[in-house]
């Protein structure tokens, strides 16, 4: 089983934020595969889960908010054995432009507490990344842009490069990070 887990921060004060943008590609892939989520309280997330030939992708929207999400991804991990190299986190990034994504093999957390907790909770920096633009930052604090949200215009964006994304998700399982990041970056 391979894990793909979405950050953002639940409730719908948060759904167009920046902040949302890993929730938002999780939800987007589930949608085009007909799947819908359910809530898992044991495992601190909504979850959902896609049987794709012989193998069983789950997907995860941590209910922690984003500065605790390593304690789903955790739970997910250890409920269903999951080891790490199976594991991608998707998640919004300041240094990327709006329409850019990057895959990335392992790297520290780059002020994004998501993915501190993440580091903290597994213990290691080695898991596979998918980072979704929301850059460039303004003359703001990063905690005021990335709950900021999106304008129409910048959504009709974040739309065509989710679509991009999703395609980045299924190369990267079925050829791997190299070949992710080679189509992708």
């Amino acid at each position: 089983m391979k894990l793909i887990a979405g950050l953002g921060n639940i409730g719908t004060k948060y759904t167009f934020t920046r902040h949302n943008t890993g929730f938002m590609l999780a939800d987007s892939f589930a949608l085009n595969h007909n799947l819908s989520f359910r809530e898992n309280s044991r495992l601190k997330c909504f979850m959902t889960n896609l049987r794709n030939g012989v193998e069983d992708y789950l997907i995860i929207k941590p209910t922690t908010f984003m500065n605790l999400s390593g304690e789903a991804v955790r739970a997910v991990m250890d409920y269903y054995k999951i080891p790490v190299e199976d594991i991608l986190i998707v998640y919004d990034d300041l240094s990327l432009d709006l329409g850019k994504i990057r895959f990335r093999a392992n790297g520290s957390d780059g002020g994004h507490n998501g993915i501190k907790s993440i580091i903290q909770h597994l213990g290691t920096q080695d898991f596979a990344r998918l980072k979704v633009g929301i850059g460039p930052q303004p003359n703001l604090p990063a905690e005021v842009f990335v709950l900021q949200n999106f304008s129409n215009e910048e959504l009709e964006t974040l739309k065509n490069t989710l679509s991009i994304a999703k395609q980045g998700i299924t190369c990267y399982f079925n050829e791997g990070i190299a070949a992710a990041q080679n189509k992708f970056n």
